[in-house]
């Protein structure tokens, strides 16, 4: 595929020479050894929990970098679905050390029910493999209460949040008087103090806002207990790690149009979830950042509100939505869905620098007869060459569509690229061809083994 494109070999991490000193954090040596980046490309819900299952095999350490609870990907092994919202999706794979970033933010109550279920399904060992930030900021259930009543407030304008309680940690972390991981396992008369301090704040803010301030403090200190064996200072683990040549990945949550400074804000999440966020939320360096894997859905859906130009309101919409069992992992709302928007790719790959993509779901356009991409905007009858920042001008583009004729047949089974039907192959051709990205990876069902592996970058 994509004989057009530069692309290049690419593992995922790199090999380090050997040597016989430790490497030091300036030691240029060790920057050959890079950390390779998975992320969503669109609004959310494009598989990336399958892609990460799918690379860890071949890894050392997977990490979450930002986010929380709001996040859900599905990974399905032997037949078995795994949700995951604040566990990295490489805790699978018994060989793969799990790291929850400083970046994230963190609830423990939902933390430890996730550990539980996933636990049930046959998920062991996870107690020796998950590592947890002492920097990350904890949410607290009163958190998820003012999301809700902060949205309540907004009737009719509201953002559509989970209601996680994301924004309202990130806005503590903001304002300095949140918690951390540290806090709570370190002197417990300040953690108090801190503690009641927040909830007094909120109750200012919030009258009706209930809060049980000392059973909430009696049930941290048993967390506390039970998280310390998991605690560590990571920045430093990582950076040891990559000195070493330990393989590491790193697994974005949410996606790059739900990034606060580049998504369709104010329709988005709280944190950074573009490339910036791997950085800020591990505290590794840009030059540790090797291979970036863009996750594209090879249409596009989005949960909530905001804007949407290539959103199908017709039967081809419900199709989709319906074939691709549309419905978010995190808050059970069905997705809205539409065609394949390479406008916002194209804009996303400029944000993040994808070396490669990983095209999900397309076998879920296996019935249709044309399929229609998006390939450029209008605004006033003149085609515009920029992403719009304002929400009013990106409600009102017109969209320039190409048609491709469909495969009208089940590729669900097809392993191998050149086994796909030529109109499928032109499909992804069409993609690489506008974006000058190769695509790595096409996703052709449900579990990790109906990936395929184009042989590309």
């Amino acid at each position: 595929m994509a004989s057009a494109v530069n692309s290049k070999q690419t593992a995922v991490n790199g090999e380090v020479p050997s040597r016989t000193q430790p490497c030091g954090p300036c030691d240029k040596s060790k920057m050959e050894n890079k950390v390779a980046v998975v992320l969503g490309a669109q609004w959310g819900d494009e598989g990336k929990g399958k892609v990460v299952d799918l690379l860890a095999v071949n890894c050392d350490i997977v990490c979450r970098c930002q986010g929380g609870n709001n996040a859900g990907h599905t990974v399905v092994v032997d037949g078995k679905e795994f949700d995951f919202h604040l566990l990295p999706s490489g805790i699978i794979n018994p060989k793969c050390t799990s790291l929850i970033g400083n970046g994230v933010v963190i609830h423990l109550p939902g933390l430890f029910e996730e550990l539980k279920k996933n636990e049930l399904k046959g998920m062991k060992g996870w107690q020796d493999r998950l590592i947890i930030s002492d920097r990350a900021h904890l949410v607290f259930d009163m958190h998820q209460q003012v999301d809700g009543l902060q949205e309540a407030e907004k009737g009719k304008n509201s953002l559509g949040t989970t209601k996680k309680g994301i924004g309202p940690t990130y806005s503590s972390k903001a304002t300095r008087n949140g918690l951390r991981i540290g806090d709570l396992l370190g002197d417990s008369a300040m953690f108090e103090e801190k503690f009641r301090t927040l909830a007094a704040n909120y109750k200012r803010m919030f009258p009706n806002l209930e809060v049980d301030i000392d059973g909430e403090l009696a049930r941290y200190r048993e967390y506390a207990e039970r998280i310390r064996p998991m605690v560590r200072d990571t920045v430093s683990y990582l950076h040891k790690a990559i000195g070493e040549g330990k393989k590491v990945l790193v697994e974005g949550a949410n996606a790059a149009m739900l990034d606060i400074d580049f998504g369709t804000y104010p329709y988005v999440t709280s944190s950074n979830c573009s490339i910036g966020g791997v950085c800020t939320g591990l505290g590794l360096s840009p030059r540790v950042i090797g291979d970036v894997l863009g996750v594209v859905k090879a249409y596009t859906t989005r949960v909530g509100d905001g804007p949407f130009p290539t959103e199908l309101h017709d039967e081809t919409g419900k199709l989709l939505q319906e074939r691709g069992h549309e419905v978010g992992v995190t808050t059970k709302r069905v997705r809205r869905c539409g065609w394949l928007d390479l406008v916002v790719v194209r804009y996303t790959a400029m944000v993040n620098g994808y070396t490669s993509l990983c095209l999900t779901k397309m076998d879920i356009l296996d019935t249709l007869q044309e399929i229609k991409i998006g390939v450029a905007y209008k605004l006033n009858g003149k085609k515009i060459e920029y992403f719009p920042s304002s929400m009013a001008e990106l409600s009102s583009v017109e969209v320039e569509y190409i048609t491709l004729p469909g495969w009208a047949c089940s590729i669900e089974d097809v392993r191998e690229l050149s086994k796909l039907p030529e109109q499928a192959r032109n499909y992804v051709k069409a993609i690489e061809n506008f974006l000058q990205i190769p695509v790595k990876f096409i996703g052709v069902g449900q579990g990790r083994e109906s990936i395929i592996s184009t042989g590309e970058a």
